[in-house]
C-alpha cells in the first residue's frame, strides 16, 4: 500500500520518464536542480498532466492515461507544501489555513483552532503573512494543508529560504509532523543531510528518470552507482579497471587497491568516503590501501578539518578528520590507509 507512480511528459527539450513505489512513511527525492523533482510532485497533485502513465494510492486511481481517468486535484486528498508556501498574501494566518476547507462550519472552526495550537500560531491569528518570519509562514503553510486530512503530502524544498538554524529547528518539527503521518510522505531535496535526516526511503533522479532508490541509511552505506555516491556526499571517486579478484586499478589516482568485495568484470568506478581513511604513524608493511600525503591543504569548517592532499597522479583527495582526530596537523602523518570494506564499487 502506498503511492504508486509510472508517468512519462515531455514540456519542450525535458522529458520526465519516472517509475516509483512510496511507501507510508517519508520518501526522499534527491537530485540535482532541473531533474524533474518538483514536476513529479506536480504531476502527482494534479497541477500538469502526465502524457501517459498512471497514478495510484492505496488502489485508487489518480491518474490512468489508458483509462482516461483523471482526477481533479481537489479529489486528489493531496497536501501540497510550496517552495515559496503560497500563501494568500491578503489573508490573515487564521484565514488562509481555512481556505484549505471549503467552509466554515463549528467542526472546522475547532479544526482551525487546534491546527493554530499545534503549530505554535497563537496571536498571531490576525497577522498577514508579510508580518511573519520564515518559519511562521512554513507553520501557517504546513497547518493549511494538513487541516484537510490529506492523505498524500508532498514537500516541495520545504527550508530552501530558511536560514541554518531556523532550518534545524523546524527540521525537528516536522520530523515529528512525520512520525504522526499515516500516509505517504514524498520530499523534495537537493540536501543529503536533510534527505538523511527526514526519509525513510530515498530515490535519486537524473535527467529527468529515476536511477537509483532504496532504504535511507543503505543508499548512503552502499551507493552502487558514481551518481548516488556524489550525491550522498563521496569526494572521492576515481575510475577503476578490475586487477584481480579483490584487486582494481585506480586510474584518476594511480593506485592499486585491495577491495574486500569481489571486483565484477564491468567495473567503473571507486569510491572512498573522507572519513574512511585512517593516518599511519607505523609500519606500511602490512597495511592495504596506503596514500602518500603529498602537498596537504587544510580546509577549516566551524566543527570539522578536511585535508586535501595530492594522489600520485595528482588529483586531489580529501580526508575529513574525525572529531577525536581535530589538530592533528601539529603531527600530521605522511601516510593514509583505508580498510578494504570501506572502498565502494560504483557503476
Amino acid at each position: 500500500m502506498g503511492l504508486t507512480v509510472d508517468i512519462k511528459k515531455q514540456i519542450k527539450d525535458f522529458n520526465l520518464d519516472v517509475f516509483f513505489d512510496a511507501p507510508i512513511g517519508c520518501t526522499g527525492i534527491l537530485g540535482a536542480s532541473g531533474c524533474g523533482k518538483s514536476m513529479t510532485l506536480k504531476a502527482i497533485a494534479g497541477i500538469i498532466t502526465p502524457d501517459s502513465g498512471r497514478i495510484l494510492h492505496n488502489e485508487a486511481v489518480l491518474f490512468d492515461h489508458t483509462k482516461k481517468i483523471i482526477q481533479k486535484p481537489q479529489n486528489r486528498k493531496v497536501g501540497f507544501l510550496f517552495q515559496n508556501y503560497a500563501l494568500f498574501p491578503n489573508m490573515t494566518v487564521e484565514d488562509n489555513i481555512y481556505s484549505g476547507l471549503l467552509k466554515k462550519t463549528p467542526e472546522h472552526t475547532k479544526q482551525v483552532k487546534d491546527a493554530i495550537e499545534r503549530f505554535h500560531l497563537q496571536g498571531l491569528e490576525k497577522r498577514y503573512p508579510k508580518m511573519l518570519s520564515g518559519g511562521q509562514q512554513q507553520r501557517v503553510a504546513l497547518a493549511r494543508i494538513l487541516v484537510c486530512n490529506p492523505q498524500i503530502l508532498l514537500l516541495d524544498e520545504p527550508f530552501s529560504a530558511l536560514d541554518a538554524y531556523l532550518k534545524e529547528e523546524l527540521q525537528l518539527e516536522l520530523r515529528e509532523l512525520l512520525k504522526g503521518f499515516k500516509g505517504s510522505a514524498i520530499l523534495v531535496t537537493h540536501d543529503r543531510d536533510e534527505a538523511y535526516k527526514l526519509c525513510d526511503n530515498l530515490m535519486i533522479m537524473e535527467h529527468g528518470t529515476v536511477i537509483a532508490q532504496g532504504n535511507t541509511k543503505e543508499m548512503f552505506a552502499f551507493p552502487t552507482n558514481y551518481q548516488t555516491a556524489r550525491l550522498t556526499g563521496c569526494k572521492n571517486i576515481s575510475k577503476a579497471v578490475k586487477l584481480g579478484e579483490h584487486r582494481v586499478k585506480a586510474t584518476d589516482w594511480d593506485m592499486e587497491l585491495t577491495i574486500s568485495m569481489s571486483v565484477p568484470d564491468d567495473i567503473q568506478y571507486v569510491g572512498i568516503r573522507a572519513h574512511n581513511f585512517n593516518p599511519v604513524f607505523g609500519k606500511l608493511e602490512e597495511l592495504p590501501n596506503v596514500f602518500e600525503i603529498v602537498h596537504p591543504e587544510t580546509v577549516y569548517g566551524p566543527f570539522e578539518e578536511n585535508l586535501i592532499f595530492d594522489a600520485r597522479s595528482g588529483a586531489h583527495i580529501w580526508w575529513k578528520i574525525g572529531r577525536d582526530q581535530k589538530g592533528i596537523q601539529s603531527d600530521l602523518p605522511k601516510y593514509l590507509s583505508v580498510d578494504p570494506k570501506n572502498i565502494m564499487i560504483l557503476n
